[in-house]
């Protein structure tokens, strides 16, 4: 969320009332005096947080107003000072996506396109994630033990002016105010809207209050320990841009207004420019941007993101100086990052173990694959060892569940089934499976085991990982297919649940919640992330309590113990967490490594 910007070749399924006419006053009175009542109960409620313990505060990254610009605002300290402003950066896309709106298209290139023209009401730090830093909001507080926040937008900052849609004129940029961020949540929350991925991080949101354009209240229904970061990376939404004066907002035109959702309305450091269809996409420093202020505007003044499909073609452009930054294949980082032709073209390299995984999904409302013991056995015919060491060429580390690898939510103890093609064809002899007809593929009930699995084309890493596991599927008589398709049919067969077995990776926040993609509540929800439809009782019981704990010890044995679970069930196959790597040209300076990411935003041209 926010600012920053992996390079991770990952594919993520991965974010309005008006009152009208005669109505108008009464409602306008009834708000005054609920507000009064609620500046009331804020003044009660602030000496509570004054006598919070210390830890309590940090938490918050403090209640206390800037005094200084440069001061009290998210990851100012990693900006180069002496960056010069200017220049551009060419980067590249293996993928067109299907729009811009990245509150109803949930693919990575449309989410990174928008962290560019987007800001949120506050960041982790870089350097110590567990450190919420302000961005749009200049200080908050939190009340209620977690179930109220309450927020203060700075001032002064402004949408970018752009060409109305209907008529053409333009419009002057506008203050960006608390009913802005009131409408993104109304937008998401909105049953109607095509966003049910980013709805599930708002489910228990009771409402937002506007107590003046500046100051608002976000009140949740449930103290929970993700309230905090559900709240802090709320972005605001252009009311101006989708909804004229007194015009009632439109779930149908928002999902399908073909115009509106090719562009991007910033209020971040960049501000959309062009999108070449199947071509290029381009971004500019928007003048306009609230943290030239403050020290955090990006240095370098255009982006331009190629399309280019084959990992060779865009391998090949960055040597020849057309791209300025790539991520790299693992082959392109053993084989060929150390080759004359890449030192001559001047680059610097960089690897970092991503906030992510990948993973085979079986399609659990197949009858196939509902006998955990099947889909035991088809991991252990995964040889992941080998996919660590000829495809990602040992730049990769086996998983065994669905947390950060390097997180204290995983549990290191759990290790990954073997690959042992006997053990397997034990469970699958234990399930009723066998070749009673001769023909080399099991049956049971005079059905053959056989599935397609799906792939992405030109995806470098499946290309060459789907043959091996077809191969040692064979060696236990099953016989899967694949079927490599584009990536707009891929996520419209995940949505529609219109596949057996898919493979994909999964990138994920700092402190993850399950809910998204393991609660049952998920399951039957077309486009919801829990595509393969996982529902297990003692799984919700304990993303539920883990969402209402708020002492780490008890929430890492609870994680550990929805670990354990997840890994005896199987509804994934975990291949693997990446190394994110990549390569940027000594054109650009400042690049700089932490625990979990890369940040572009940073980077400047010399």
């Amino acid at each position: 969320m926010g600012r920053l910007i992996t390079n991770i070749i990952l594919f993520l399924l991965l974010a309005s009332v008006i009152i009208m006419g005669i109505a108008v006053v009464n409602s306008n009175d009834r708000l005054y005096f609920s507000n009064q009542q609620i500046l009331q109960q804020f003044e009660q409620l602030k000496s509570e947080v004054k006598n919070q313990p210390k830890t309590f505060n940090a938490s918050a990254s403090a209640v206390s107003s800037v005094n200084k610009k440069n001061q009290n605002i998210a990851n100012a300290e990693f900006f180069a000072a002496d960056a010069e402003f200017g220049g551009k950066l060419v980067r590249a896309i293996s993928a067109d996506t299907q729009n811009l709106n990245a509150i109803i298209n949930n693919d990575l290139t449309a989410a990174e396109f928008n962290s560019l023209c987007s800001s949120t009401l506050a960041e982790r730090n870089y350097a110590n994630p567990e450190v919420f830093q302000p961005l749009m909001a200049e200080s908050w507080s939190i009340l209620d033990g977690g179930k109220t926040y309450f927020i203060k937008l700075r001032k002064n900052m402004f949408w970018q002016s752009f060409n109305d849609v209907d008529t053409g004129a333009l419009v002057e940029p506008k203050e960006i105010t608390a009913e802005d961020f009131k409408f993104y949540v109304d937008v998401i929350k909105n049953e109607d809207v095509n966003a049910p991925v980013l709805r599930t991080y708002y489910k228990d949101l009771e409402k937002i209050e506007i107590l003046n354009d500046y100051e608002f209240l976000v009140r949740w229904r449930e103290k929970s320990y993700g309230t905090l970061e559900s709240t802090l990376s709320m972005s605001p939404l252009p009311k101006h841009f989708y909804l004229k004066s007194g015009e009632k907002f439109s779930p149908e035109k928002f999902n399908n207004d073909n115009v509106r959702n090719r562009m991007i309305i910033s209020c971040g450091p960049y501000k959309f420019v062009k999108w070449d269809k199947d071509s290029k996409v381009i971004f500019e420093a928007n003048e306009t941007y609230w943290g030239r202020d403050y020290g955090i505007a990006p240095p370098i003044k255009e982006l331009v993101f190629e399309l280019i499909k084959h990992p060779n073609s865009r391998f090949q452009a960055l040597l020849s100086g057309k791209l300025g930054q790539l991520g790299l294949t693992p082959e392109q980082w053993v084989m060929r990052s150390e080759s004359e032709e890449f030192k001559k073209a001047k680059l610097q390299k960089y690897k970092v173990l991503a906030p992510s995984y990948f993973y085979i999904g079986y399609n659990l409302k197949k009858e196939l694959f509902q006998d955990k013991k099947v889909r035991q056995a088809l991991t252990m015919l995964v040889d992941r060892e080998r996919i660590v060491k000829d495809i990602f060429r040992n730049e990769a580390e086996i998983v065994t569940g669905p947390f950060f690898r390097n997180s204290k939510y995983y549990d290191s103890s759990i290790k990954p089934y073997p690959f042992d093609i006997e053990k397997a064809k034990q469970l699958l002899a234990e399930s009723g499976w066998s070749d009673s007809d001769g023909d080399g593929i099991l049956d049971k009930n005079g059905k053959k085991f056989e599935f397609t699995i799906l792939a992405v084309s030109s995806h470098p890493i499946q290309e060459k990982m789907l043959p091996i596991i077809k191969e040692d599927m064979a060696k236990a008589s099953i016989d899967m297919k694949i079927q490599t398709i584009e990536w707009s049919v891929y996520l419209q067969k995940l949505q529609n649940r219109d596949f057996e077995v898919c493979t994909l990776g999964w990138a994920m926040p700092y402190e993850s919640d399950p809910y998204q993609l393991w609660h049952s509540n998920q399951a039957d929800i077309p486009g919801s992330s829990n595509h393969i439809g996982f529902a297990n009782k003692r799984a919700d019981e304990l993303i539920e309590k883990l969402r209402q704990t708020f002492n780490m010890d008890e929430r890492i044995k609870l994680a550990h113990e929805f670990h354990q679970l997840i890994h005896d069930e199987q509804p994934y196959t975990f291949l693997v967490a990446p190394y994110s790597l990549g390569a940027l040209s000594e054109k650009y300076g400042n690049l700089r490594i932490f625990a979990n990411s890369v940040p572009s935003i940073i980077w400047y041209e010399k």
